[in-house]
């Protein structure tokens, strides 16, 4: 169709001489000693990882930082028993799944010679991402997390959380930092002064770059293969793509938009191609508060007016289609034919033209709303503006820098937010971020991703989540969680668009390791290595 094509034609690769800017000076990506990847945004936000909203910012603090436990590499963790010991040697829940200790390993060290990891770091680490973070709705559910002794953790909730270890242990926010660093560097200038125990150390961050590191020699497991990472932040599509194809850079975060696989593909056929499934959750937030959208008819209305597998299949070979909020194989999927016939939304112009007269808008009307550059977000929202368009809703889409989109978001500057975060298997972390109320976005920045305002707008889905998490044992978790999903479907504060794996490119001569089958928009890279 056109519109593929166009986008096909904005991610082609140019034939003209490549000015790396963005690299100059660095290492030759062929010098074994130094993984290089080109990362889609403009520039690093912060090096926290109690504070990233930049999915970019993330490879950096996955290299930095470690949690107490984390899935296998390359995979998500989809019971707590595949939870592999990290800085916790061991734990043990107990039977009301509301008190869970951990035994810590001894002998970790911090970077930059800030001494031995206690447990003091990891109850500071813990009330700090409780106290202000990204992550606060999720977090709020622990009561109290106490020291026993210099290696012993015990952390207690409010409500039970069979699932504790994928929604709160394994999170970036939760994260274990140096106590000592942060109270010697102070709490602003961590933000961009990492301390952690992972396998590489900071060594640089440059808003205009990007982050280097190096390998931690004092590292507690096996040190890192290849001694240097860097994180090249390239915005600008033709020349992260470029960088790769010259072997200026190791790998590089895909273009998630049509044709980009297939066309590096014949420019390249030895490059490799690394997907997660299900990747990405593409949800679209409507703004409750912002007129006509607070009219349920107008949200049905933009349901009907979607095509959601068309989207999917615009995105092929890494998009997938999603009934609900998650992708039929988690535990709270659903499959189209499994849901209430008044709930399937099958795509229907026709329908959604009545619902708007219904509403008062049998012209349709014109309306703002903010989109990424970054070519998965803009390849999505340009075919929405398209299905909108055809019944009347006219989206004026302005589109601009991915970091001052994110920005934008967080303090409530738009009408329709497309949002794009990976999740594992544990439904619960996306309704705590992108619908609790306590996630609720705020004028100043200070909330979260409920960039809808649900559940304050209008009643939400907070109660439902309670009981989800105070279950103890797994189908009652799952039958709330369906509930969750079905009301969402009712009253559309948030509409999942399509999932979209997350992808990398990457040169044969780089191996990671191991196999990138699902997982989080981040690896580690301390198994990697470049070969001949």
């Amino acid at each position: 169709m056109n519109l593929k094509r166009r986008q096909f034609l904005e991610v082609a690769v140019a034939s003209t001489a490549l000015t790396m800017t963005g690299i100059k000076g660095a290492r030759a990506a062929s010098d074994s000693s130094v993984i290089r990847i080109g990362i889609a945004a403009g520039g690093p936000r912060t090096s926290d990882p109690n504070l990233t909203t930049q999915g970019g910012d993330n490879w950096a603090t996955e290299q930095i930082y470690e949690q107490l436990v984390r899935p296998a590499d390359g995979t998500f963790a989809t019971a707590p028993d595949q939870y592999l010991p990290t800085l916790a040697t061991e734990w043990k829940m107990s039977p009301d799944a509301k008190s869970w200790t951990f035994k810590l390993r001894e002998g970790v060290q911090f970077h930059k010679g800030y001494g031995e990891m206690t447990a003091d770091d990891v109850v500071f680490s813990y009330k700090r991402a409780i106290a202000g973070g990204t992550n606060m709705a999720i977090l709020s559910n622990i009561a109290d997390v106490v020291a026993d002794g210099p290696y012993s953790v015990t952390v207690s909730l409010k409500t039970a959380d069979v699932n504790l270890l994928g929604t709160t242990i394994f999170s970036n926010n939760t994260s274990i930092v140096s106590k000592k660093a942060v109270d010697a560097i102070g709490a602003e200038k961590f933000q961009t002064d990492a301390v952690g125990t992972g396998p590489y150390e900071l060594t640089r961050f440059d808003p205009q770059w990007g982050t280097a590191m190096k390998r931690h020699e004092a590292y507690w497991g096996d040190k890192a293969k290849t001694p240097n990472v860097e994180c090249v932040y390239m915005a600008d599509t033709t020349s992260r793509t470029l960088a790769l194809l010259s072997g200026d850079v190791d790998m590089i975060e895909a273009v998630r938009a049509p044709g980009w696989v297939d066309s590096m593909l014949q420019r390249d056929p030895t490059l490799i191609i690394d997907m997660t499934s299900p990747g990405s959750f593409n949800t679209l937030h409507v703004n409750l508060n912002r007129k006509p959208f607070d009219n349920l008819k107008v949200r049905q209305a933009l349901m009907y007016a979607i095509d959601r597998h068309a989207i999917a299949d615009a995105l092929k070979p890494m998009g997938g289609f999603t009934a609900g909020l998650q992708p039929d194989f988690f535990p709270a999927g659903f499959k189209t034919e499994d849901l209430p016939p008044e709930l399937q939304y099958k795509p229907d112009p026709e329908k959604a033209k009545a619902l708007l007269a219904e509403a008062g808008f049998p012209d349709g009307f014109d309306f703002d709303s903010n989109c990424s550059q970054r070519e998965d977000y803009s390849s999505i929202m340009l075919i929405v503006q398209e299905q909108l368009r055809a019944v009347g809703m006219r989206m004026n889409l302005k589109i601009g820098d991915h970091t001052a989109y994110h920005a934008d978001n967080k303090m409530d500057k738009n009408t329709l937010a497309l949002h794009s975060s990976s999740y594992p298997p544990i439904p619960t972390q996306l309704y705590f971020q992108q619908l609790s109320v306590k996630s609720e976005v705020k004028s100043d920045s200070s909330g979260g991703l409920n960039y809808s305002h649900y559940g304050v707008a209008i009643p939400g889905i907070d109660d439902i989540l309670d009981k989800a998490l105070q279950s103890t044992d797994f189908n009652t978790y799952v039958d709330n969680c369906k509930k969750i999903e079905l009301q969402v479907l009712r009253d559309l504060p948030l509409i999942g668009l399509a999932s979209l794996s997350f992808t990398v490119a990457r040169n044969a001569r780089l191996d990671l390791g191991y196999k990138v089958q699902s997982g989080y928009a981040r690896w580690r890279f301390h198994r990697a290595a470049k070969t001949a």
